[in-house]
């Protein structure tokens, strides 16, 4: 064993890993310097030496459910972790300027690439697993969750702050009879949406949710709450609060952290979603504060999981086409965005949740539905 594995053996033990093993969630060093880079970047230096070539695992969603578990992400802290924490603590990292760069860097990857991974209705965002056997009965059936949560009636119309490629605005229109306005900073989706649903009663608008000013009966935020940073969550909670009638209701689904903290993972803040920040619930607490009434809490953190599965398994599936024109170093990549990711939830590390707010407070209380 190289003398720099050495001091990885202790931590990793904890977690039920071995160096050399041969279960699935064992490591395989490939340098003796993946130590060195850990030591000194943390969680970037590994998943960049990942990224390199330098370790191997055959399971990676295995290996973070135990280091996660663990909680092997608090044994080692560089200082250059501090130094990335105290960056999204001051500095607003989600002004307007920058909050383009995570539509172009992330989202505007390719909407084929997209729809081999995703599926053909392109959510990208939990499914709701409890009566679902596939990844397309888990998207549509947490579509209508949404639906059903908005209580939502033919003639409505609604506003859908991140509406990605339209998902829930084609779903609510096709379903429930309802008008959609969605706001999106990614152009690809933009223009992909406009062209896949102009026959449905719903609008995108290629638009910084900052300047969105007019009334709507109902409104939804679908995994866009994680690129709004802690700086403009007062911002973010005034433009929906501005936007909903006196008796609507406004559904936020976000991931979420279980402790209060700065910042988010420096490897996924570089390769992955650029300027992001997962929210704690005390942050979205404080946030709503005399702006909303919280009606309900909903946590299926756990199905995460299962959609990050499944989408691996398409990515997967799909990657031989898309292989000659993004590499190796891509492939890679996304294998461990997408698996790390699956390890975090399964560890229960991070959640995802739902909450439905109103202005006033629903008369006679609202009634969860599921």
């Amino acid at each position: 064993m190289p003398s720099a594995s050495k001091a990885f053996v202790e931590p990793l033990r904890r977690a039920d890993i071995r160096i050399g093993g041969t279960r699935p969630w064992d490591i395989r060093f490939n340098s003796a310097g993946v130590l060195n880079r850990v030591l000194t970047r943390g969680s970037l230096g590994l998943g960049e030496a990942y990224m390199d070539g330098e370790w191997d695992v055959p399971r990676l969603d295995e290996f973070f459910y135990r280091v996660l578990r663990a909680q092997l992400d608090q044994t080692i802290k560089p200082a250059s972790l501090a130094l990335h924490a105290l960056r999204a603590r001051f500095f607003n990292l989600q002004n307007i300027k920058r909050s383009w760069q995570v539509g172009e860097q992330h989202y505007d990857l390719g909407n084929e690439f997209y729809a081999a991974m995703l599926g053909p209705r392109m959510v990208y965002t939990c499914g709701y697993w409890r009566n679902a056997e596939t990844l397309a009965e888990a998207q549509e059936a947490k579509l209508d969750l949404i639906c059903r949560k908005l209580r939502l009636e033919p003639g409505m119309r609604v506003l859908d702050i991140g509406c990605g490629w339209g998902s829930f605005m084609s779903y609510a229109a096709e379903h429930y009879g309802v008008e959609c306005v969605g706001v999106t900073i990614s152009k690809e989706q933009s223009e992909w949406g406009q062209e896949k649903y102009k026959g449905l009663p719903i609008e995108f608008r290629l638009q910084d949710y900052r300047d969105i000013n007019e009334r709507f009966d109902h409104v939804v935020s679908i995994g866009m709450f994680e690129h709004v940073g802690r700086k403009n969550y007062t911002t973010y909670m005034d433009v929906a609060g501005r936007c909903l009638k006196e008796d609507g209701l406004f559904l936020l689904h976000t991931i979420g952290k279980n402790v209060n903290t700065s910042g988010v993972d420096p490897w996924i803040d570089k390769y992955i979603f650029p300027n992001g920040e997962i929210p704690s619930l005390a942050q979205i607490a404080s946030s709503v504060e005399n702006r909303f009434i919280i009606e309900d809490i909903h946590n299926f953190g756990a199905d995460y999981d299962k959609t990050l599965m499944a989408w691996f398994a398409n990515f997967e599936a799909a990657w031989p086409q898309f292989k000659e024109e993004l590499g190796a170093r891509f492939y890679r990549m996304w294998r461990y965005y997408l698996l790390s990711c699956a390890g975090a939830f399964r560890a229960r590390d991070l959640q995802l949740w739902q909450l439905v707010l109103s202005r006033h407070g629903v008369d006679g209380g609202y009634s969860r539905v599921s």
